[in-house]
């Protein structure tokens, strides 16, 4: 399974977490019974990285959203910026403008092409901060 797919995978577990509040492997089980899922474990550690930081990852969202609130945005956008900026703070191999790239591709695919460039506008202004940290 490519980069890509992984991520997707990641962002169906995110997504679905948020409607029912199971465990992220509870959600892979029912997943692999209910419908075509392909067990992979980094789509899975992934997600359950997400859940893992989700405090520190929402604050960083919630700093970054300047006139909105995360109520405000829609479960699918929410997960979106969610799992890039995981990846962003935590997943040192990746570069943040692959994460940004990939978020914004993830939101015109799975949301309206509006929701493309608010995410690339939030998580370019993570992006930001983070450079001006180092």
């Amino acid at each position: 399974m490519n980069r890509r797919k992984i991520r997707e995978q990641a962002f169906f577990l995110v997504f679905e977490k948020s409607f029912t509040g199971y465990e992220i492997p509870e959600i892979v089980s029912l997943a692999m019974e209910s419908r075509d899922l392909e067990d992979n474990a980094e789509a899975t550690a992934t997600a359950q990285g997400v859940f893992d930081n989700i405090t520190e990852i929402d604050s960083i969202i919630d700093r970054h959203l300047k006139t909105w609130s995360r109520n405000r945005l829609s479960r699918v956008s929410l997960s979106i910026l969610r799992l890039a900026v995981y990846e962003m703070k935590y997943v040192d191999s990746l570069e943040h403008g692959v994460s940004i790239n990939e978020a914004v591709e993830m939101a015109k695919k799975f949301s309206v092409s509006q929701e493309a460039s608010f995410i690339n506008g939030v998580l370019g202004g993570y992006q930001r901060e983070c450079e001006a940290a180092q």
